[in-house]
């Protein structure tokens, strides 16, 4: 028989699962990523540069959904450990043209073999992985739409 507090178990919270595993996520990067010289969150800026190859500290905020306050000591760290080069904007000088060096750019290639072995460590199949990230997607999107 359910109570009137059952909503508040944590068996029966989607939150909780998705906290604990995103923990363990990132517990289990960071071996790989010591090995990079980067924390998880580093990387993910890095992940975004290759991608990408330049742009402005906004433009990195808004497609990580980081704050400003936030990014800024990551920029300067990843700039500190010669991967990124920050610039004035020549068009603004208020704004910042970030891009990548040739050591950011080496590094990508030593950073391969990070996705595949997280892969392995999930022990999903490729169908079942690209679902959860649409799951996980669509989830992200309707909080966006609550904002």
């Amino acid at each position: 028989m359910a109570d009137k507090y059952d909503s508040l178990r944590l068996r029966n919270q989607l939150c909780f699962p998705l906290y604990l595993c995103s923990k363990e996520l990132t517990r289990r990067y960071q071996p790989m990523l010591d090995k990079l010289n980067l924390t998880y969150t580093q990387y993910v800026v890095m992940m975004y540069f290759w991608e990408v190859g330049g742009g402005s500290a906004r433009d990195v905020s808004r497609a990580l959904l980081l704050d400003p306050s936030t990014l800024t000591p990551i920029l300067k760290k990843l700039e500190q450990k010669g991967y990124l080069a920050r610039e004035r904007d020549p068009k603004d000088e208020r704004s910042l043209v970030i891009h990548l060096t040739d050591a950011g750019e080496a590094l990508k290639d030593d950073a391969l073999e990070v996705p595949a072995r997280m892969a392995n460590c999930l022990g999903l199949s490729p169908e079942e992985a690209m679902r959860l990230g649409e799951l996980i997607g669509k989830v992200l999107n309707n909080i966006e739409k609550e904002l």
